[in-house]
């Protein structure tokens, strides 16, 4: 089955990447894409040809199911792509909505046009992986956007919101809404008014004292860094991009990749990504399970754990319902968290205006009517069984239908805490680890009614407040805990 649609459009053929669910670069979309192309050149009647991918992503890069087998470097491989893209007699724009990442920037890169919708995410992440860019990326970048702009995105790998880099050269334009359409108008004038096809290893990269400029940057990324290798080779290709020839520049660019994927820390970092991905899946939860709509949260606690557990949330902008059963313990735990927020903001990780964004999403209360509205409750409070058959039996009385009730327990029997319930299917364990607004690790308690939904739903929430979601069983401790408890013995 083809990877692509291929479409006239008038006088442009659109060619759609669809390997779900993120267009994973790999062999059979490559393969499609040279095809599509091909095609597009032999056929007369096309002028130009539009790339794009799916509202999620034009392509989040390398397909991670052939990484380490020979589909993965077979030809057509994502360098000879890009260079037939690149080589093309006819325009190619392509069109970048949801994510564009990794080897899917270095696919647009190769482009001679781009445009794209407002709220893409645009991002080199490779060096998360103790990698670096391998088609071109740390070549191109910096002739668009700039030297240091395209290092900053490089060593860091994080994502950029498309209307950051709106004033740069990356977009040719950029469109609210109606990528497809916009891409086809903006390919038809560009074929109309006969438009050089650019290529952007052709740019040049001004750089005033870049010796100076790449040298800070390495002695600040090798702090940082430490026994990290990645970050300093990424330094070490922009400034190639800077002094060399693209060529050679590029040829530097892939030597440093193929040593990187050598590096033990590459492959711990590669194996620690798998192991993450793994742990997400339910072998007996199907991927396209529907998920609940989770707009408001509720917490019941406002002490350590509770006042942490709401932090993940107010930061990933979801507003809270925080309870607490006296006034002077609420007042306590909203000291705190603003306390945190506020010292973030010293350090320069949050903006003042930030600070107070997050705490108007908070809404303290005393009273448990206040939190009937809420799609989900995390219940945050003392460790003790008869204290959350009291909390668990209020809750079933005052949620909504369908709101998820969730138990904070690191060590209690979440069946038994279930079934003080009448909707057993809708309890879990969400258990946080101290500090909650700060360690990743999250383990979702499936109970032995749970629903799959619910799980879902759960598992998927954890993303949004930037958790890594491991799956566990009811027993002694779960998972972390029963892990420590062998160290201790």
């Amino acid at each position: 089955m083809s990877t692509t649609t291929y479409e006239l459009r008038g006088a442009v053929a659109v060619i759609t990447m669809n390997n779900p669910p993120v267009n994973g670069l790999g062999f059979d979309l490559r393969r499609d894409i040279v095809e599509g192309l091909t095609r597009a050149e032999a056929d007369a009647n096309v002028k130009a040809v539009v790339l794009i991918g799916s509202a999620r992503a034009f392509s989040g890069g390398a397909d991670i199911r052939e990484f380490g087998s020979p589909r993965a470097s077979a030809e057509p491989n994502l360098n000879t792509v890009i260079r037939v893209l690149e080589s093309a007699k006819k325009p190619v724009v392509a069109a970048i909505g949801g994510a564009c990442m990794g080897g899917g920037l270095e696919l647009a890169l190769g482009c001679h046009y781009r445009v794209a919708v407002k709220g893409a995410q645009i991002a080199l992440p490779e060096v998360k992986l103790g990698l670096m860019p391998g088609a071109g990326g740390t070549q191109r970048l910096p002739r668009l956007i700039g030297a240091e702009a395209a290092l900053n995105m490089i060593v860091s790998g994080n994502s950029v919101p498309s209307e950051q880099l709106k004033d740069s050269a990356l977009f040719d334009e950029l469109f609210e809404r109606d990528l497809l359409s916009g891409a086809i108008a903006f390919a038809d004038k560009v074929a109309f008014e006969k438009r050089p096809l650019k290529r952007v290893r052709d740019l040049k990269v001004s750089l005033a004292n870049a010796d100076g400029f790449f040298q800070f940057a390495r002695n600040t990324v090798r702090a940082a860094a430490k026994n990290f290798p990645a970050p300093l080779k990424c330094v070490d290709a922009v400034a190639a991009a800077v002094t060399m020839p693209y060529e050679e520049g590029a040829r530097f660019e892939r030597e440093s990749f193929l040593q990187l994927m050598q590096t033990p820390q590459s492959r711990a970092l590669r194996h620690a990504f798998f192991g993450e991905r793994a742990a997400a899946k339910i072998p007996d939860v199907p991927e396209d399970t529907p998920l609940r709509k989770i707009e408001k949260m509720a917490v019941v606690g406002a002490g350590t754990m509770g006042g942490g557990i709401t932090m993940n949330f107010l930061s990933a902008g979801i507003p809270v319902a925080l309870l607490e059963m006296k006034q002077e313990a609420l007042d306590r735990g909203l000291a705190t968290i603003r306390r945190n927020y506020e010292a973030s903001a010293r350090k320069g990780r949050l903006k003042a205006q930030q600070v107070e964004e997050r705490m108007a999403l908070l809404e303290p209360t005393l009273s448990y009517d206040d939190l009937k509205d809420a799609d989900m409750v995390i219940e945050a409070v003392f460790e003790d069984i008869t204290v959350k058959e009291a909390v668990f039996r209020r809750l079933d009385d005052v949620m909504k239908s369908g709101a998820i009730l969730a138990s904070n327990t690191s060590t209690l029997d979440l069946n038994k805490i279930a079934d003080f319930t009448r909707r057993p299917r809708d309890v879990v364990g969400t258990h946080f680890f101290s500090p909650a607004n700060v360690m990743k690790l999250l383990e979702v308690v499936r109970g032995g009614k749970t629903a799959k939904d619910v799980l879902a739903t759960v598992m998927s929430l954890a993303k949004r407040i930037k958790k890594t979601a491991v799956v566990s069983g009811v027993c002694d401790g779960f998972i972390g805990n029963r892990m420590v408890e062998q160290y201790i013995r």
